[in-house]
């Protein structure tokens, strides 16, 4: 019987790997041929010079996938000078984050790679033997999954089935052949029942269960002196629990009083945190005030020194003018260097007034959490405006990639107080001791989600904070005015207020990489 049940279960086993193996290749050759189908049908919109080329692929991705088995799909554009480029993608379900675009793994894509819950695989899109892109597809394993998941199942019915009927063959045997042993087996169970363990079992027909039978009847006698012994144990320790019980009732009543006081202490943290995730908002706005203090200040004194210089040479003319001993080579002079100091006046003022706009709409931004339709790549030059003295002051350079066309509807508070506070983490613990430092922002939008990719090549997070990095109060500054609350700050606004996700990502050699995702609304240009 042992062996028949091995049998089945190394069959069942055997199946379920082959099925597996069977599933595998039919989602692979699947994906194989919608690639090869969605290839086709993408390289009219590459060779297309339309500028809805990109959004008209996107739509026609959405109506050509009728199976539920493919999940994400990315275009890429190869150009003449031989660089590839996103041009357009497809994503199931908005509730799935974006993915990074996967231009670097195209040689390693071009056979299928399994991962725990789907596949991967870049094919080339041609025509007329002419490279055009290529076409990232990532199918749903998900299905195969739930399938060999049901095939277990039915096999546990079936190893079950097969057990039970076992069991009813053995008891039917044992029912037949073993009536001494149900004898004995009753008299066993009524000398428990009746707990006198001074009784004893009769002598038995068969050697075997005799010889039992009288091993049985020496268990019972040591079995009732060591119930006596129990019971008076039993008393000894009677009395000791409840000598216990009063000692942890005593102690019970203690740490009820430390539980109230530490609930007490923990709402008076909570308060603290919130006033000094505040106190963090207006730190981050403090720097930019003081950074456009600064940048003010020198526009503002050039034109203050620009209008004293005219202001004298207005004062030498009039005199001349007024002594009648005004020439002409005095008065052209005087208009010559009369039209540089307006222009100098003019110039500072002007860039004066756009400083103080920019902060103005950084700051309105800032403390904003509507909706509203924007440029993205207007709020952050804003945004870099207004730190440029603290940019420059730490010869740290910043390097923006984002289309310049991209209009969306979202929220621009909690986007300009994350950038801010990256900008500034950087500024203040990347590059504290280095001589220069470059911060790279990267912004594009894939299947309906905003993707910014912020980066510098500072010194890097150290992997004991990696784990923590968005934890409250987590900081190495702290005996030196660190809260550790900044990226506490950003974490929160962008899962709650953008309803997005943002990750560090380990994979960077050289100081830190944060991938932020979240959905957006493309506007009407």
């Amino acid at each position: 019987m042992t062996l028949t049940l091995l049998i089945i279960i190394t069959l069942s086993i055997s199946i379920i790997y082959i099925v597996d193996e069977q599933e595998n290749e039919i989602i692979a050759s699947e994906t194989r041929a919608w690639a090869n189908i969605l290839a086709q049908n993408s390289s009219l919109f590459l060779k297309s010079d339309n500028d809805n080329s990109q959004s008209a692929l996107s739509s026609q991705l959405k109506k050509l996938i009728s199976t539920p088995l493919i999940n994400r799909i990315h275009i890429y554009r190869a150009n003449e000078d031989g660089s590839i480029e996103y041009f357009s993608s497809y994503n199931k379900n908005l509730n799935f984050p974006a993915v990074s675009d996967k231009i670097s793994q195209i040689s390693q894509l071009s056979t299928i790679q399994y991962e725990e819950n789907h596949l991967e695989l870049i094919v080339k899109i041609t025509q007329d033997q002419h490279l055009l892109g290529y076409l990232y597809i990532q199918s749903s394993l998900v299905e195969k999954q739930n399938f060999i998941k049901k095939l277990i199942y039915l096999m546990l019915s079936f190893l079950f089935f097969a057990l039970l009927l076992a069991f009813g063959v053995a008891q039917w045997l044992f029912n037949k052949t073993d009536q001494p042993v149900a004898k004995l087996i009753e008299d066993i169970g009524q000398i428990s029942q009746s707990k006198n363990y001074t009784l004893e079992l009769a002598n038995q027909p068969y050697k075997e269960l005799d010889v039992l039978a009288k091993n049985i009847n020496v268990l019972l006698s040591r079995t009732d002196k060591h119930i006596n012994k129990i019971i008076d144990n039993h008393q000894y320790a009677l009395s000791q629990n409840q000598a216990l019980e009063n000692r942890l009732s005593a102690r019970t009543d203690a740490l009820k009083e430390s539980n109230q006081e530490l609930l007490s202490t923990l709402e008076k943290l909570h308060e603290f945190q919130g006033q000094l995730v505040e106190t963090e908002k207006m730190a981050s706005l403090g720097d930019m005030v003081a950074g456009i203090a600064h940048e003010v200040n020198t526009p503002i004194g050039l034109g203050v020194t620009a209008s004293s210089l005219l202001s004298d040479k207005l004062n030498e003319v009039k005199a001349a003018f007024d002594d009648k001993t005004l020439k002409s080579s005095q008065l052209k002079k005087f208009l010559t260097d009369g039209v540089e100091n307006v222009s100098i006046i003019f110039r500072n003022l002007e860039r004066a007034a756009k400083l103080i706009s920019s902060f103005k709409k950084v700051a309105v931004d800032q403390s904003s959490a509507e909706n509203c339709t924007f440029n993205v790549h207007s709020l952050l030059d804003e945004v870099l405006l207004t730190l440029s003295s603290k940019l420059e002051s730490n010869n740290v350079s910043v390097s923006l990639l984002c289309p310049k066309d991209l209009n969306i509807n979202s929220q621009p508070g909690p986007i300009n107080q994350i950038l801010i506070n990256l900008i500034l983490n950087s500024i203040y613990h990347a590059f504290e001791e280095l001589d220069h430092g470059t911060i790279t922002i990267n912004v594009m939008n894939l299947s309906d989600q905003l993707h910014i990719n912020y980066s510098d090549d500072g010194i890097g997070i150290d992997n004991s904070v990696k784990a923590k990095i968005f934890d409250p109060f987590t900081t190495t500054k702290r005996g030196s005015g660190g809260s550790g609350l900044g990226m506490h700050l950003v974490y929160n606004l962008v899962t709650q207020a953008l309803d997005g996700h943002i990750v560090l990502n380990n994979e960077s050699k050289h100081g830190v990489s944060f991938d932020i995702t979240f959905p957006v609304e493309l506007a009407a240009t």
